[in-house]
């Protein structure tokens, strides 16, 4: 009597893929985000908001658990806020508890946010590069880093010539320097 090689098949290529996959686990390394410029941010952005936090929230879906940070929007710059993730019928920056390096964060922070609205470990564009606080009415640094820094656009035939780059604190030079990233998109 013959045995079908179908039946060997699958618990073969099972076999394989057991003996593989655990030093496949072994070299296994950490992944490291590039520095984004702000254009870069701008134009991987799906929704750019001016907002304030609310206060924060564990939400729990399925397995995984997010901190939720519900999202008084005061100027959308880029997208639609509604299709951000939503808690308590607002928009809200859902990040995964206990992920480390997450920006500080706190209920009643002015921010100008460049977001993704996947869910993810972070929605911030650039893992957490996305994130501008506004601290009295001035661009702050997120978490230790240095203020955005723009490299304006080459100035068109018989205009004055541009500035080299410079850091960015003024948020209404943040939003337009945002807007002419975004209007610059391929």
């Amino acid at each position: 009597m013959r045995r079908s090689s179908v039946r060997r098949g699958p618990v073969l290529l099972l076999g394989t893929l057991l003996a593989i996959l655990p030093g496949s686990l072994l070299t296994a390394q950490a992944t490291t985000a590039p520095t984004l410029t702000l254009a870069q941010q701008a134009k991987k952005a799906e929704v750019i908001v001016r907002a304030t936090l609310g206060q924060p929230a564990d939400v729990r879906e399925g397995g995984v658990t997010y901190v939720a940070y519900p999202l008084t929007v005061t100027e959308t710059l880029a997208g639609d806020p509604a299709g951000l993730p939503q808690q308590g019928g607002a928009p809200a920056l859902f990040f995964l508890k206990g992920v480390a390096d997450l920006p500080a964060l706190r209920a009643g922070q002015d921010v100008i946010a460049l977001l993704y609205t996947a869910r993810l470990d972070s929605p911030l564009v650039g893992f957490n590069q996305g994130l501008y606080p506004v601290v009295n009415g001035a661009i702050v640094p997120a978490s230790g880093g240095a203020a955005p820094v723009v490299t304006p656009p080459a100035p068109a035939p018989g205009s004055p010539a541009v500035t080299p780059e410079a850091a960015i604190t003024d948020p209404a030079k943040l939003r337009a320097a945002i807007l002419a990233a975004r209007e610059a998109r391929p």
